[in-house]
């Protein structure tokens, strides 16, 4: 195989005529002289027989263009001239010659302005510093101007009023990936009056181009038109991918710089224009021609943090197929995916999801609807704005069938219409079953649509309509839960990313520390976080004393470390930690008075790390059982403070005072369904016994509450997630009588301050008392008391010392305050368990 010499590819040096003043000669005037043509009519296929004309100019050899190869070059001839860089000329921009300019994509030029290279191939031209053209210096074209297309004056972004810059231009002055190894071309109709319902073969097309416009150069952006049997197509350059010699290939670009030389060698794929109906015959070698996905898209272009997971599954599962050639999905026999549902809590990117995949999209734009503006006043009318969206998919799809294009429904809020039928949702008309079956049918009905793909987006998954979630329908459902540290620190990097190319963020704000602070923080609190940090900053820059005016160094504005640090403390998540609650259960720390506190906290650990593990223990539940004021809560507050787990939730019966019966079991199911969306989780059911409404005289208790609590102590969470249960519980024989000990997996026993030398510590931690203080109530209790044992919560000693602290005679208040407690516990009290 013979190679080119690498001179042979672009034009020769030399400098254009010059005037005696250094000036380039003005245009001939006159009228327009007559330019030979590049080449013969081809009637075979109604184009131009050859990828260059011949000229029969005496001294000019004929252009016949030679192929290109991708692989080695041959060394340039001996006694060739040297080629360097012309200077830059000004040239008036003119339209091109005659159509066989327009439809081989050159340019015509003077050949005083740029002289013909040494073989009498087309010299390139770099115009304007960015744009390359290959050029045909013609002697009877007007000096001083070049002739081009309207689509190269469109791509270039010039008038025929304007002035260009040219230069003669070197293919190899950006490296040695010269050559496009593939390239991918969107491809229409140029003109609305000529078009053809027969389907191009994407094969004949690729050799067309390659014999056309074979040794051109390309770049990303770039349009030119062809003459195909007579009717016009309009072509642009959408990617390519650079290559050198020896056939190492760069990354596939969009960049408007990165061009190249077209070989025969040169994958060319095609994918049509959804703006003009032409036809592509399928291809089992080449992508789908109305492929959903823009060749050009990068998902780094999406601005999605934390969801990098999330977002490949969707890929995968619903847009992957209709990527890949369509002869290759038919021989597998397989229906695309025809529906996604995204679920998750509030502020986690479901919507975000929805509103960027429009932008990987080739052509059409999505419908976008709110559940809630389906339903209408009017009977009948709600049914019929379902019709309505996919009425244009059912249209296309009559005309093309499996060629035409996808029609993209994002339906928000879909829990507003898509409820369960049979649940009366709607009123009594039943248009919310209605709705829902209307839906169905179109989703998956008898009259099936194979270009539909309808994405669903809920807060509430378990309200939705069982058939609704079936395969063939929605039957992609996808989790989109709280962003982890990683996806944290993506979000927070997306929230700063004008802060930092402006240079408004404080070198000392580090992104990576404000991940670690913002757990359980969801996507748009990450997002409010952020506004309420320049918040802050605004603040400093306002003038004491007004409301309007701004200090004279506003334009040295920062966003500091400081000012996340107090937008931490305004910015609380909704989900995650209930820190206040908490923080109140141990406003008064845990003091270790007895080794059964040391004991309890220690086993409590134990239980941490062993639940840590979902694949061995994924739910584990434990009873701190003890008499009333042991501290109980206290110590399971600090057992799951201490797990550091994203999820944790106390609940008590304090939460639900003005609820109902059924309001609690369905504020217990919430709490348990967030506790599953979490990797980690930790409930905390405070005094379990008044949950469930106990009332000793009768008995009484509510069984509702007592059955949903039994079930969830014995839900496991879904795979891959892990649950701790801490139960505090006063009396253990009530839990007995229920059946609901039998449910726990461990229990742990809590005791009371039991001795005097226990007491004394606790009222020494309390730092209330002096020493001597301390030993003169102690004997006080004593002499009161007549007893050895305290046998008292350590929740009565501590309200105790509060209560003395304010009375003059400090010692004389709490010795009497306690010694009432005993005596009202009685001997029985001095017991572990009560």
């Amino acid at each position: 195989m013979s190679f080119l010499n690498r001179n042979n590819l672009f034009g020769g040096s030399g400098q254009p005529p010059r005037d005696q003043y250094g000036q380039q000669p003005s245009p001939q005037r006159g009228g327009r002289p007559s330019y030979p043509p590049p080449g013969g009519y081809d009637t075979h296929m109604n184009g131009y027989d050859s990828p260059r004309p011949r000229y029969d100019s005496p001294g000019l050899p004929a252009r016949n263009m030679p192929p290109r190869p991708m692989g080695h070059q041959a060394s340039p001839s001996r006694g060739a001239p040297a080629r360097g860089r012309s200077g830059v000329m000004t040239l008036q921009p003119a339209k091109s010659p005659d159509n066989s300019y327009t439809f081989r994509n050159l340019v015509a030029v003077s050949s005083q302005d740029v002289p013909p290279s040494y073989d009498g191939t087309d010299v390139f031209l770099l115009i304007n510093g960015m744009y390359v053209v290959s050029s045909r210096p013609i002697d009877a074209f007007p000096r001083g101007s070049i002739g081009l297309s309207e689509p190269q004056r469109s791509w270039m972004g010039v008038a025929l009023t304007d002035l260009v810059q040219a230069e003669v231009y070197d293919p190899f002055s950006q490296g040695a990936q010269a050559y496009i190894g593939a390239m991918d071309i969107e491809i229409g109709f140029a003109s609305t009056r000529k078009t053809t319902d027969a389907p191009y073969d994407q094969d004949d097309l690729a050799k067309e181009i390659t014999k056309l416009f074979n040794s051109q150069m390309f770049a990303p952006g770039q349009r030119f038109l062809m003459d195909l049997k007579s009717i016009p197509l309009n072509l642009t350059v959408k990617t390519v991918q650079l290559a050198d010699l020896s056939e190492k290939a760069a990354p596939t670009t969009s960049d408007p710089l990165a061009r190249g030389i077209l070989t025969p060698q040169t994958q060319i794929n095609f994918f049509k224009d959804g703006k003009t109906p032409i036809n592509l015959k399928a291809s089992s070698r080449r992508p789908a021609a109305n492929s959903i996905i823009a060749p050009d898209f990068k998902f780094e272009d999406m601005g999605i943090g934390g969801l990098d997971a999330e977002f490949v599954t969707i890929f995968r599962r619903a847009f992957a197929s209709r990527v890949f050639p369509p002869g290759l999905v038919e021989k597998l026999g397989i229906q695309h995916v025809k529906g996604i549902l995204l679920y998750g809590p509030p502020g986690t990117g479901k919507t975000l999801i929805a509103r960027q995949i429009g932008k990987m999209l080739n052509a059409r734009e999505p419908k976008v609807i709110n559940g809630p503006e389906v339903l209408n006043k009017y009977v009948g009318q709600s049914e019929e704005n379902i019709r309505k969206l996919f009425a244009d998919a059912e249209k296309e799809y009559k005309e093309k069938g499996d060629e035409s294009g996808l029609h993209i429904i994002i339906f928000d809020e879909l829990d507003a219409v898509c409820k369960q039928r049979g649940s009366g949702a709607g009123g009594g008309t039943g248009v919310g079953d209605s709705v829902v079956n209307q839906l169905l049918s179109k989703l998956d009905g008898v009259d099936q649509l194979n270009n539909i793909l309808l994405i669903g987006m809920t807060n509430r998954k378990d309200m939705i309509d069982d058939a609704l979630l079936r395969p063939g329908r929605l039957e992609l459902h996808m989790e989109i839960s709280l962003p982890d540290e990683h996806g944290r620190a993506q979000i927070l990097k997306i929230h700063t990313q004008k802060m930092r190319d402006n240079q408004v963020l404080d070198p000392d704000v580090n992104l990576e520390e404000l991940a670690r602070k913002t757990k359980n923080f969801s996507g748009a609190e990450i997002g409010g976080l952020v506004k309420s940090a320049t918040s802050f900053a605004f603040s400093r820059h306002i003038k004491v004393g007004t409301m309007a005016g701004i200090t004279d160094d506003v334009a040295d504005m920062k966003v500091k470390r400081a000012d996340f640090e107090s937008a931490l403390e305004e910015v609380k998540p909704a989900f995650g930690v209930s820190e206040e609650e908490l923080s109140y259960c141990l406003r008064g720390g845990v003091i270790h008075f007895s080794q059964y506190i040391k004991d309890v906290l220690e086993e409590g650990k134990l239980f941490v790390e062993q639940v840590r593990n979902p694949d061995s223990t994924p739910l584990f539940s434990v009873c701190l059982h003890g008499p009333p004021g042991c501290g109980k809560t206290a110590l399971a507050a600090k057992i799951a403070i201490d797990s550091g787990y994203p999820f944790i939730k106390l609940v008590s019966n304090k939460d639900t005072l003005e609820m109902s019966e059924s309001q609690k079991i369905s504020y217990l199911s919430k709490v348990f369904m967030d506790a599953y969306k979490s990797p980690m989780s930790c409930v905390v059911l405070d005094d379990i016994e008044e949950y469930t409404e106990w009332t000793p005289i009768g008995p009484r208790f509510s069984n509702p509450i007592l059955k949903t609590l039994v079930a969830l102590l014995r839900k496991a969470p879904p795979p891959g997630r892990s649950l701790l249960i801490l139960v505090t519980a006063t009396e253990r024989s009530v839990l007995q009588q229920l059946d609901f000990w039998r449910h726990f997996n461990s229990d742990v026993p809590v005791a009371n301050v039991r001795t005097y030398d226990e007491l004394e510590f606790v009222m020494k931690e309390s730092k209330a008392f002096e020493a001597g203080e301390i030993s003169r109530a102690v004997s006080e209790i004593r002499d009161i008391t007549r007893s050895d044992v305290v046998g008292v919560g350590i929740k009565h000693v501590l309200q105790a010392i509060e209560t003395a602290k304010f009375d003059t005679d400090r010692v004389t208040r709490f010795a009497g305050t306690l010694s009432r407690v005993i005596a009202e516990r009685g001997e029985g009290s001095s017991s572990m368990f009560h």
